[in-house]
């Protein structure tokens, strides 16, 4: 995908016979190469950069059902996926108002959406290779305090709600 700058300069139409000169003239004529599409060329690398309207938002819909068929792949998201199946429903009858419904929903979904973030870091770092790496254990545990956090914030909106349904009248 490169395209190399004209070396005419450099390289003569004939053949040069001396070995160093060809050599010289194969270095430099790799050293000189370019991308091959301009920064203003129409043909992006990304398909998806070029799509518009509905059509766009298409294909995103499609790579989102995409990332959670991935999701569900993973033991952590399908637990909470059921989790929220149940939690949903419980959070429509214990909130009083509409505010405390979605705070309880919302929770929930924050836990799932923070699950799938993680999901995706893992993944890129296991693609990079299976060697051990500083940067990459801190990226994996970044990711798992991030999941934590979000529990924990879960777990104290939910506590909250039923102390206040049950204890506090």
């Amino acid at each position: 995908m490169h395209w190399q700058a004209p070396v005419w300069c450099i390289l003569s139409k004939r053949k040069n016979k001396n070995p160093a000169a060809r050599i010289h003239a194969r270095l430099v004529n790799t050293s000189l190469r370019m991308p091959s599409t301009p920064p203003h060329s129409s043909n992006p690398a990304n398909l998806q950069k070029s799509r518009t309207g509905l059509n766009r938002v298409w294909h995103a819909a499609g790579y989102s059902i995409e990332g959670l068929k991935a999701g569900w792949q993973e033991t952590a998201f399908r637990q909470e996926a059921l989790a929220a199946i149940v939690l949903l429903p419980v959070a429509c009858w214990l909130g009083k108002s509409w505010v405390e419904v979605a705070l309880l929903a919302g929770s929930v979904i924050i836990v799932m959406i923070v699950e799938l973030l993680n999901t995706g870091i893992e993944t890129a770092i296991d693609r990079i290779g299976p060697e051990w790496h500083d940067l990459s254990k801190r990226a994996k545990d970044m990711g798992s305090a991030a999941v934590l956090l979000a529990l924990l914030l879960c777990g104290g909106i939910w506590a909250a709600a039923l102390f206040q349904r049950f204890f506090h009248g």
